[in-house]
C-alpha cells in the first residue's frame, strides 16, 4: 500500500476502503502515535460538523459532484500540463462545493457558527505542546490588555485554579463568523492534563440564545452570551460538570451589571 496520507486516512474515516487496505492503515496508526492523533482529529472534526450542520449531512450530493463525472471530466483533461489540469480541478471543487454549503436555505445560524468555529480551533490548538497558546500565563496581564484592545471589549483572564485548571495563556484568533471579526482564546489545563478553552468574540450582531449546550463526541461546547461579550466553552468535561465551571468562567470574563434577562446557571 502506498504512504498513509490525508486521503487515505480520510477514506478509511468515511469506511472507503477495502479490508486489506483498512488493515494496512491500523497497522500504521499502532505504530505511528502522530498520525492517530491526526486521524482523531479528523474524527472530531467530522463529528463537529456532522452535528452543527445536519440538514447538509443528509442532503443528497448534487449530480455535478458525482465523483465518476468528475474523474471523467480529468481523464479527458490529461493532455494538458498537470499544473494546469490541477489548477483547474482545485478551483472547480472549491467553488462547486463552497456554493453549496452556503446555500441560503440551509445557512446555519450565527451563533451555531461561533460555536463550530470554538470546536474547530479547541481541536486544533489543544493538541499542540510549545504552541499550545501564544502569549503565554507568565504575561497575563499584557494579554487581557490585548485582547481586550482587539477584540474592544474588556476582557479579564478567569482563575480557575479552585476548580483544578491551571492558566496556559492565549491567542488571537481570526471569527470568520463575524465579518471582520475576531476572537480570543484562552487556553485551561488540569494536573492529568485535561485541557478547557474559551472562545470569545464580541456580541455585537449576533441574534440567538443566551446559553447553548452542544454534545461533540468526546467534546462540549457551552454556548453563553450578554450583551458585551459571547463565549464558548469547549472540552471534554461532562455537561454537568461544565455547567458547573461556567458560572465561575463568566462571572470573572467580563465582570459588567449582566442584563435583566441573563441567565444564572
Amino acid at each position: 500500500m502506498s504512504a498513509i496520507n490525508r486521503d487515505i486516512l480520510m477514506a478509511y474515516l468515511d469506511e472507503q476502503l477495502d479490508p486489506a487496505a483498512r488493515a494496512d492503515v491500523e497497522t500504521h496508526l499502532a505504530t505511528n502515535p502522530e498520525t492517530a492523533g491526526e486521524l482523531d482529529t479528523m474524527r472530531r472534526q467530522a463529528d463537529t460538523m456532522r452535528a452543527l450542520y445536519p440538514a447538509i449531512g443528509n442532503a443528497p450530493v448534487p449530480a455535478r459532484l458525482d465523483p465518476h463525472r468528475l474523474a471523467l471530466l480529468v481523464q479527458r483533461r490529461r493532455w494538458q500540463a498537470m499544473a494546469q489540469a490541477a489548477m483547474i480541478v482545485a478551483l472547480l471543487g472549491i467553488g462547486i462545493t463552497a456554493g453549496w454549503l452556503l446555500r441560503p436555505t440551509d445557512a446555519p445560524a450565527l451563533y451555531n457558527r461561533l460555536i463550530a468555529d470554538a470546536v474547530s480551533a479547541h481541536t486544533v490548538y489543544v493538541a499542540e505542546n510549545r504552541h499550545a497558546v501564544e502569549v503565554a500565563s507568565d504575561d497575563t496581564e499584557h494579554l487581557s490588555t490585548w485582547l481586550s484592545d482587539r477584540l474592544s471589549t474588556r476582557l479579564a483572564m478567569p482563575d480557575l485554579t479552585g476548580q483544578g485548571f491551571t492558566f496556559l495563556g492565549g491567542r488571537l484568533l481570526p471569527a470568520p463568523a463575524l465579518p471582520g471579526g475576531r476572537a480570543a482564546q484562552l487556553m485551561y489545563e488540569t494536573a492529568s492534563g485535561e485541557r478547557l478553552t474559551l472562545y470569545v468574540t464580541p456580541a455585537t450582531g449576533i441574534d440567538g440564545p443566551e446559553f447553548e449546550m452542544v454534545r461533540l463526541g468526546a467534546e462540549t461546547a457551552l454556548y453563553w452570551s450578554d450583551e458585551a461579550i459571547s463565549c464558548t466553552i469547549v472540552s471534554d468535561q461532562p455537561p454537568e460538570a461544565l455547567e458547573a465551571l461556567a458560572s465561575v468562567i463568566f462571572s470573572q470574563l467580563n465582570p459588567v451589571e449582566p442584563h435583566e434577562n441573563y441567565r444564572e446557571l
